[in-house]
């Protein structure tokens, strides 16, 4: 009997959860395109990124250029940072940006988004409903 009723009470919780939660696509972010001109490196397809990450360019920018150590500025659909740097950098980078600012650390879904309340700033998940709290970028 008890049965039953769990999997009545399961199909209920399911059916309202949002779509995006039931596809089993993986989450891809594009590569970066990076180029090394002189003394400054360019991302290339930064809008891109930031798009795909759901995420304000300048937070992204600043994310990555404190990790970096350097200024950087956005140029149109591309991030241009003072001084060489490997590909490999900016990936890390990249890769620890998305485990602070977009996965959820309940579930792991990257179906967040970061609200302000008041002084904070809180990572609410869209797909498990978790709130937690995140360091202002």
């Amino acid at each position: 009997m008890k049965e039953k009723e769990y999997e009545k009470l399961l199909s209920k919780a399911r059916s309202s959860l949002p779509p995006s939660v039931l596809k089993k696509d993986r989450f891809e972010l594009p590569k970066p395109e990076i180029l090394v001109s002189g003394n400054k490196t360019i991302l290339r397809n930064f809008k891109e990124i930031c798009d795909r990450l759901r995420r304000k360019q300048n937070s992204v920018l600043k994310f990555l250029s404190g990790g970096l150590g350097t200024s950087g500025i956005t140029d149109g659909s591309r991030a241009v940072f003072k001084g060489r740097f490997r590909t490999e950098s900016i990936e890390q980078l990249i890769n620890r940006y998305i485990q602070y600012f977009l996965l959820c650390p309940v579930c792991g879904q990257p179906d967040t988004k970061i609200v302000k309340e008041g002084r904070f700033r809180f990572l609410v998940c869209e797909a498990c409903g978790a709130k937690s709290s995140v360091r202002v970028t």
